[in-house]
């Protein structure tokens, strides 16, 4: 199995437009990610949390509560659990090396 990263995306707005959708499909049916599990939230301009039943049951109640704080009024999240695939066979050979991570540092870009 690949690394598993939990992510929350947030957009303005009601919901998770199909620009983001998309790829994100793409990604599922070439291989390059297996989503284990997906849910939307939304906030509304009073304050108010929707979040959308999960697939897989994997992204828990606790774990959209923790990410409802992160949007601000009148914003939707998508939250997702994913399997990096592409990443399997060098982790399979990483532990059988016993090698350990010493270090992962995500570097984030903001956009113009």
């Amino acid at each position: 199995m690949g690394p598993v990263e939990f992510l929350v995306l947030a957009f303005p707005g009601d919901s998770v437009g199909p620009t983001v959708l998309g790829p994100l499909e793409r990604l599922r049916r070439d291989g390059g990610v297996r989503v284990l599990d997906v849910r939307e939230l939304r906030r509304d301009g009073n304050g108010a949390v929707t979040a959308g039943p999960g697939e897989a049951g994997l992204i828990t109640d606790e774990d959209t509560d923790e990410a409802q704080e992160l949007l601000g009024p009148e914003e939707s999240a998508l939250l997702l659990l994913v399997e990096h695939v592409w990443a399997a066979e060098l982790s399979a050979a990483f532990e059988a090396a016993r090698g350990r991570v010493a270090a992962s540092v995500r570097v984030v870009t903001e956009a113009d």
